[in-house]
């Protein structure tokens, strides 16, 4: 079997396509190598893949049409695996046309390829941010998501949106998964666990966001893998008990379904800064600051639907995913500690 990764350089994109080809299948791997974050460790993640024989990488931007067509219409593939957009909740209030760029004329390159090319199913991610401004916990995949609070949740909802229309217009089975704040070794530098692990280790202050009053459902990167990897043999059907007047917004008489992937345990802003310290062994410089746009005071994944059709549930503790990222960050990062 042979899958199509889309940011297979990143974070989550990596890690996806080093468990596939641990399981045997052939990965391809796209990735159009932008600079939002050190370019350098998306080549070093790039570096470990391509040792896999059964790994080929390709440099493309999503947003070209007429490369990644060509890219579909020469390789042989049955699912792909879309991972690859601008990510940043607060880079979007910066550059938002990237988002435009890459999120929705990227998503819809994508969705049209699948179509052309009769893929037997598109998984792709979403994000928690598609809450916004909603505030009952735990966050429902059955809730509506309608009040985004930053353009980065837009493009998100968005692509749910897209999703289902070419679910409906051509049969084309869609997953969409609401990753809840993911973490782990090789992460992204502009996430704040990283960042915070760096500069409480140079002796930089940190800054805290809402005076620390917040909470986040961190969810460590092998949970969101395997949840992936479980749901590729499991294409949504359409939902013949879908109620067109009382409608649940997570799936459809389409083939379409949406997912949460989250640890279901929120950890307060605070101890995940205390535990940041124990293991690093040295105390951060806290500057604690006003609520930034764009974010939210919580996120907390309802995981019933995931943990029903793919009998499984994220359950690293926050305690052993950072002890893992710390361990990780002290050997890539050699000569800074």
């Amino acid at each position: 079997m042979t899958i199509l990764v889309t940011g297979a350089a990143g974070f989550i994109g990596f890690h996806t396509s080093r468990r596939l080809l641990r399981e045997g299948l052939d990965v391809i791997g796209l990735d159009n190598m932008n600079d939002y974050y050190d370019v350098n460790l998306k080549k070093d993640r790039l570096e470990l893949l391509n040792s896999q024989p059964s790994f080929r990488f390709i440099p493309v931007d999503i947003a070209n049409q007429g490369q990644l067509n060509e890219i579909f219409a020469n390789n042989h593939v049955q699912a792909v695996i879309h991972l690859a957009a601008q990510a940043g909740v607060r880079y979007s209030l910066e550059n938002p046309h990237a988002y435009i760029e890459s999120n929705i004329t990227g998503f819809l390159n994508i969705l049209e390829a699948c179509r052309l090319h009769h893929i037997d199913h598109l998984i792709y991610a979403s994000s928690s941010s598609v809450y916004g401004a909603n505030t009952r916990t735990p966050f429902s995949v059955h809730d509506p998501v309608d009040h985004p609070v930053s353009l980065y949740a837009a493009t998100k909802k968005s692509n749910e949106l897209m999703a289902h229309t070419y679910s409906h217009l051509y049969g084309l089975p869609t997953t969409g998964l609401r990753f809840f704040t993911v973490y782990g070794p090789w992460g992204r530098p502009d996430m704040a666990y990283y960042s915070f692990a760096k500069k409480i280790i140079e002796g930089l202050p940190i800054q805290v966001f809402n005076y620390g009053d917040m909470k986040r459902d961190f969810t460590y990167i092998e949970d969101i893998v395997e949840g992936i990897v479980r749901l590729i043999n499991l294409p949504p059907k359409a939902n013949e008990a879908w109620n067109r007047t009382h409608s649940d917004p997570s799936s459809s008489y389409a083939p379409y379904k949406i997912y949460n992937i989250g640890n279901n345990e929120p950890v307060e802003l605070k101890k995940f800064i205390h535990i940041l310290e124990q293991l690093i062994g040295k105390q951060a410089v806290i500057e604690y600051m006003p609520m930034q746009p764009g974010d939210v005071l919580t996120t907390y994944a309802d995981i019933e639907e995931l943990t029903r059709d793919v009998g499984f549930s994220p359950s690293t503790s926050i305690e052993e995913g950072l002890g893992h990222f710390v361990n990780w960050f002290r050997s890539y990062y050699t000569g800074l500690i």
